[in-house]
């Protein structure tokens, strides 16, 4: 782990041009987080207004490697100022006040999200004093089900989550940073020149990314995605799952795949706000090497779908499968009629991306909510 940590900061020269690189003027503005002060012990208290995070608007406007960017360098930032108290970890406040889960339906959105996760775990193990999750509105467990995943046990068990209700989690963070090192709006005393409470000068809220920022032609959410077929190579003994959030009434999930030779096992399952799970397409074997396999359910929302391409029965053969999944908009967004360009597009062959590797996905702990 060491060393593929220290190859990945000679890629994304941590310790040299990044620590002079400067980020696009949209991440500047518009990338939501800030460092209010220090907690009892002297970790640096990072306050992140995660409702401000337009991460449509910011992957039209930048790139991804300089989202990635901007994350290390935040996170390299706060150590040093760990470093300098010796203290050596960082409490962070997520405040989800405002959180939109539509968002992240956007599946790029999404998988933006995770690889950052990704990142922090296998690049910054165990630096994470404290986690306190405030204000999360109840289609906030959608989205945190399908990110816990991704972290170890370690940092679940750092990980407070508080509803919308400041007498619970004002003390909680109290209890840990004094007044002093707090925007009042979190039960401090920090303000702006001007009173305001939220600290904005230094925390800086986010927002919506003006179009004027826009750079990329992307299509967003509501125009629907592209049918585009992704292979990948499920390995023996192992299974593919795949989630999907789906944020709004009147959606519908679809999906269409074939496999190279052999069959393999499919199915879908639903996990709603509450976290309960419940079967949506019975598991079984599809002979999708014979004819492709197509579907389509209506979906429940807030809820996550996930799609299993399973092949733990098969321990001598790995399977390769071409997929398209996605979820469409609600019915009263739909666009019936195509466009001449989508008209003149349907014509040209689909692109084949390059192979994935699945592996397998473990679940991780519940997590407390008060």
């Amino acid at each position: 782990m060491l060393r593929q940590s220290m190859k990945w900061r000679q890629q994304w020269e941590v310790d040299g041009a990044l620590k002079d690189w400067v980020p696009p003027e949209v991440l500047q503005k518009f990338h939501p987080s800030g460092t209010s002060g220090y907690d009892k012990d002297g970790a640096p208290v990072i306050v992140v207004p995660f409702a401000g995070l337009d991460v449509i608007g910011i992957l039209h406007s930048a790139c991804r490697q300089d989202m990635i960017r901007m994350t290390i360098k935040v996170l390299e930032h706060n150590l040093a100022l760990a470093a300098k108290t010796g203290e050596n970890q960082v409490v962070v406040i997520f405040d989800m006040e405002g959180f939109n889960l539509r968002q992240y339906a956007w599946r790029p959105a999404a998988e933006v999200v995770i690889s950052l996760i990704q990142m922090y775990e296998a690049n910054y193990p165990e630096i994470l004093k404290a986690c306190y999750i405030i204000n999360a509105p109840r289609v906030f467990a959608i989205a945190f089900n399908v990110i816990k995943k991704f972290l170890n046990e370690y940092t679940l068990g750092k990980i407070q989550i508080f509803k919308s209700d400041p007498k619970k989690w004002k003390p909680a963070l109290l209890s840990n940073i004094t007044p002093e090192n707090l925007p009042k709006h979190y039960g401090g005393s920090l303000t702006d020149p001007d009173g305001n409470p939220r600290y904005a000068t230094v925390v800086k809220m986010g927002g919506k990314v003006p179009k004027s920022y826009y750079t990329k032609n992307m299509e967003t959410p509501e125009n629907g995605p592209k049918k585009e077929y992704i292979k990948a190579v499920v390995k023996k003994g192992h299974k593919l799952t795949l989630d999907y959030i789906v944020a709004e009434e009147g959606c519908f999930l679809r999906w269409d795949f074939r496999t190279e030779g052999h069959d393999i096992r499919f199915g879908v399952t639903m996990r709603d706000e509450n976290g309960l799970n419940s079967p949506v397409v019975r598991h079984r074997r599809v002979a999708a090497h014979q004819i492709d396999e197509s579907g389509v359910v209506a979906c429940q929302a807030p809820a996550t779908y996930t799609i299993t391409f399973d092949n733990t029965y098969s321990m001598m053969r790995s399977k390769t499968i071409h997929y398209c999944i996605f979820v469409t908009p609600p019915l009263e967004k739909l666009n019936i009629l195509p466009t001449d360009e989508e008209t003149q597009k349907m014509s040209t062959p689909d692109n084949t991306p390059e192979d994935i590797q699945s592996e397998k996905s473990s679940s991780a702990g519940e997590v407390e909510v008060h």
